[in-house]
């Protein structure tokens, strides 16, 4: 039950989410399109994240484990806030449950945004979610990801995790890259993993676009 969207709050700023509703099947595929709807719907009426989480949550909790039938995700989500001037990006999240979004730098360094502590979404009634602000600028990208891609098997016996520092070094060796090109070379990861690879994975890639080239001028 993977999850993720990108869309505009307002004339200049963008929400974005991505997530993973525990569980397989009609039920956990009903959660998912409740959750988007959920999100999508609580942003435009406050795009915080902080409040949106928090909305979130109380609408699982009330709606399933009220019932005695808990139905939780894991979720990370954010805004986009662009500066026209200096072409950076401000982006704002907040994480319940969720593996850390990574920012790959230009440079050439790569890091995680740590979120850490954040409750599961929806297990219950209130939750303490973690908040966390970084700035992009041109030719950075802000990954986030599910744990498909961490958990996936590796060697020859299957028994070792791929895990998060191998994708960390993985990423970092894409830095420069557009979030079109860095997805690409994720997806080329998952394929290799074959049948190492025992979950769903969703990837989301952002960042403002690099300066081209071409239309600098010579100093």
């Amino acid at each position: 039950g993977d999850f993720y969207d990108v869309f505009p709050l307002d004339g200049t700023r963008f929400g974005f989410f991505l997530g993973d509703v525990c569980g397989k099947g009609p039920q956990a595929a009903a959660v998912t399109s409740l959750t988007r709807y959920t999100l999508r719907a609580a942003a435009l009426h406050d795009p915080e994240p902080f409040s949106a989480l928090t909305t979130l949550n109380k609408v699982l909790h009330e709606r399933y484990a009220a019932g005695g039938d808990p139905r939780y995700c894991t979720a990370v989500y954010g805004v986009l806030e662009p500066d026209q001037t200096t072409g950076e990006v401000t982006v704002r999240l907040a994480s319940g449950g969720h593996p850390p979004a990574i920012v790959v730098r230009a440079d050439g360094t790569a890091d995680f945004l740590p979120t850490p502590g954040g409750l599961l979404v929806g297990i219950l009634p209130s939750a303490p979610f973690v908040s966390a602000t970084t700035v992009l600028a041109p030719g950075d990208t802000l990954l986030l990801y599910t744990d498909g891609i961490t958990e996936a098997r590796t060697g020859d016996d299957r028994t070792g995790f791929f895990g998060d520092d191998a994708l960390l070094a993985f990423v970092a060796g894409q830095a420069g890259n557009p979030p079109s090109a860095l997805i690409e070379s994720l997806t080329g990861l998952l394929k290799d993993f074959g049948d190492g690879l025992d979950d769903d994975t969703a990837l989301l890639a952002l960042g403002p676009q690099a300066p081209d080239p071409q239309t600098r001028s010579d100093r």
